[in-house]
């Protein structure tokens, strides 16, 4: 029998802010002795200068080199260093239709078989970075593709058109998932957590949620995680990465008591939440609608 290894506390950090992290974002928890000792002992990657990432976003493509293979979907956005929902358990890589891969391969690695055109690739292993977020789009739930095309576009890496674009030319039963990630798609969304809150309300009718809106109240402005303006209801995306400080608590309070004051109806959801309870999320913000259609927002906090 396999024993799983508990996950190291840095890349449990990591992993809990999509995969990637700056040298001042680990600082809070961490000294930099400990986080040199997570790189040397393997645990996270160092792949840039003041920048960290998984070691799973190097793994997919030690893969792709050891199978003559491409790095394809959440490997391919790990590599761009992408922040993802999940991390995927094996490294994501394609192989041309009729290559025999090993049973032990197939047991490693998460395998398919396609032949991808010279224009769907970067260098030889892994995919454009906006055929990735395309790839992701049509294979992943829409939550997670959201996440990915969120963070593609906050990095620069893909712009709104390319996106738009490639999507339009999916073929067949893919490209409806594919358009539907690019027509939603915002590079405002700070981090995966907001990007998944935002997807589960887009099923919400009449709710439409925007990320990082700013709002001036008592002559300051702040910036909700997630607001609708209309409706006057606001999304806090709770996660206790986020909220240890001293700092950061007074600036919470400050924000919730603004936007109560203001009028707003204020919901707090937590990443635990956002990630494993759809149901109970989308229902909360079913009921704020609901709220709204009996006391009307009359905003005291506006843009």
């Amino acid at each position: 029998m396999v024993v799983a290894m508990p996950q190291h506390p840095i890349a449990g950090t990591l992993d809990a802010r999509g995969g990637v992290a700056s040298s001042a974002e680990l600082r809070r928890w961490y000294s930099a002795r400990q986080i040199r000792q997570a790189v040397v002992d393997g645990h996270i990657l160092r792949d840039a200068r003041g920048h960290y990432a998984l070691a799973s976003a190097d793994e997919g493509l030690r893969a792709a080199r050891r199978l003559r293979a491409v790095v394809v979907t959440r490997s391919a956005a790990a590599f761009y260093g992408w922040r993802l929902k999940t991390q995927p358990p094996r490294p994501e890589v394609a192989v041309p239709r009729g290559r025999k891969v090993s049973a032990i391969d197939r047991q490693r690695y998460a395998v398919s078989w396609r032949t991808l055109p010279p224009a769907a690739l970067l260098g030889a292993h892994v995919t454009t970075p906006v055929r990735t977020v395309v790839d992701c789009a049509v294979a992943l739930p829409f939550d997670e593709a959201l996440a990915i095309a969120d963070s593609a576009l906050r990095s620069g890496s893909v712009s709104p058109g390319q996106l738009l674009d490639a999507a339009q030319d999916v073929k067949r039963a893919g490209r409806q998932r594919a358009l539907r990630v690019a027509h939603h798609a915002d590079r405002r969304a700070e981090n995966p957590f907001e990007s998944v809150v935002r997807a589960i309300s887009l099923d919400v009718a009449g709710l439409r949620l925007q990320p990082q809106v700013s709002l001036r109240s008592a002559g300051r402005v702040i910036h909700p995680d997630l607001a609708d303006r209309d409706l006057g209801i606001a999304v806090e995306a709770d996660s206790y990465e986020y909220h240890t400080t001293r700092q950061q608590i007074d600036i919470d309070c400050h924000r919730y008591t603004e936007l109560g004051l203001g009028g707003w109806l204020v919901l707090r959801v937590s990443h635990q939440q956002a990630m494993h309870r759809h149901g109970w999320v989308r229902s909360a913000c079913e009921r704020a609608v609901e709220y709204r259609r009996t006391t009307p927002f009359r905003a005291g906090a506006s843009g």
